[in-house]
């Protein structure tokens, strides 16, 4: 079963979660602010797809980031942030059970369609 992170108030993930039921691929919705997350998580994702790909650096949460804490961002350093700030994530995370995709354009539903 497809683990999808996010947050309920984000419409991508809204369109992801319709998306999934219409394509009747089960799934279980992890919602960061309702129900946490854990440190385990962040580590696992950066290592699968690389911070850089998870860092949403387009949202206001990085805008209103001090400039001490964006600059110098290394792998470590932008963990410790998106594990501080959930909303750091760009969304939604699909826990594919071995694979993690990011983000909802056309390549990343394909993956999913293809189980990763």
């Amino acid at each position: 079963m497809i683990t999808i992170y996010g947050i309920k108030n984000c419409d991508t993930c809204r369109k992801a979660l319709k998306w999934l039921q219409a394509e009747g691929i089960e799934h279980r919705y992890h919602d960061f602010r309702a129900d946490g997350l854990e440190a385990a998580d962040v580590t696992r994702w950066v290592s699968a797809v690389g911070w850089e790909t998870l860092l949403n650096r387009r949202g206001t949460t990085w805008r209103k980031l001090p400039d001490t804490d964006k600059d110098g961002i290394d792998e470590q350093k932008a963990a410790e942030l998106m594990q501080a700030n959930p909303t750091l994530i760009k969304r939604p995370v699909f826990d594919l059970g071995g694979k993690v995709v990011v983000g909802f354009k056309d390549a990343e539903q394909q993956q999913i369609r293809d189980g990763g």
